[in-house]
């Protein structure tokens, strides 16, 4: 008994002790208190990379604590996305979505997560053109020529894409549709890797995200026959839209935005969103995406669910008419 009285005396002076030492075990600590994880769901060196590094540093000075980010291609972005929807919801992990996020419900049977329910949006990064491209190998210097191209060698054209369910994936399946052109898709573990097969000749084409095409555009290792948006890109002087160029209606602009894990502290996600939205008016932030033809976004995270939701239904519809599909 005495013992057990002892016991019982040590472990309240203890717990005294802590309490007064701010060590409690159920105390909560100021966030963040180590370093924030931004998964970006692409390879190295490609769009979401470039752009997940730019706001990661940034986003890193502010917070006070390092953003590490972790890069986990694969699955057209998927793999990643599944990864922080089933991550603690601490606030220690974001993602990097993009507009193939909301692609992939229309491409997949079946996803381990729901792109709406299990992550929280935060803040809308940026927004930039795809570009039709191709290698140097082929004639084609505006896009009726490559239409006429494709269709006089059918079936010697492949496209690439940084991976099944990708942005570049759904672009050229919507190219392939509304032109009636055979061609074949390639998909890789991200825009790096397929740039660097473009450039060498082992595919044809492209319709890849502005940052990752600008350098190569003005060394001259592929071709720029147009833009995917709406208006033309000061990135791109001289080169057409889609639209302007035949292929009436062609409209695609890809988006990148900072995603939670449902459950995130609103707390939480609120400093991320206002040190989000501050870093993107950074002049230097703006001047190196203006280089890149990427435009900072501004949404707020109310607006953001909504135009995913628009995004959602607008590209399933796209996959179902392409007949686009992965398992």
């Amino acid at each position: 008994m005495q013992s057990t009285a002892r016991r019982a005396a040590l472990a309240g002076i203890l717990g005294t002790i802590l309490m007064s030492a701010g060590t409690a075990p159920f105390a909560a600590e100021p966030w963040p208190a180590k370093p924030v994880t931004l998964v970006v769901p692409f390879a190295a060196g490609g769009t979401t990379d470039i752009i997940g590094r730019t706001i990661g540093q940034k986003l890193g000075e502010a917070l006070h604590q390092p953003v590490v980010v972790d890069n986990r291609p694969g699955a057209g972005g998927t793999l990643g996305a599944g990864i922080v929807a089933r991550a603690q919801p601490d606030g220690y992990t974001l993602l990097l979505a993009t507009v193939a996020h909301t692609m992939a419900p229309g491409i997949y049977k079946s996803l381990p997560y729901d792109f709406v329910k299990d992550l929280d949006p935060v803040g809308l990064a940026a927004l930039t053109p795809n570009v039709l491209l191709v290698n140097q190998s082929i004639p084609a210097r505006n896009v009726p020529e490559l239409i006429a191209y494709i269709k006089a060698h059918p079936g010697k054209v492949n496209y690439g894409s940084a991976g099944t369910g990708s942005t570049e994936h759904l672009s050229g399946e919507l190219f392939r549709s509304m032109t009636g052109t055979d061609i074949a898709h390639v998909p890789y573990k991200g825009g790096a890797p397929m740039m660097t097969d473009l450039i060498a000749g082992q595919i044809q084409m492209a319709i890849e995200t502005s940052p990752s095409a600008a350098p190569h555009v003005r060394s001259g290792k592929v071709r720029a026959l147009a833009v995917t948006t709406a208006k033309r890109s000061g990135a791109y002087p001289g080169v057409p839209t889609l639209d302007e160029s035949g292929v009436k209606g062609f409209e695609v602009t890809t988006w990148y935005a900072v995603m939670a894990p449902h459950g995130t502290p609103p707390a939480v996600e609120q400093r991320v969103a206002a040190e989000l939205a501050r870093l993107l008016r950074q002049p230097d932030v703006q001047k190196r995406f203006e280089e890149q033809g990427v435009t900072a976004g501004d949404m707020t995270p109310a607006q953001l669910a909504g135009f995913i939701r628009t995004e959602t239904v607008k590209w399933t519809k796209v996959a179902k008419d392409s007949g686009a599909s992965a398992e």
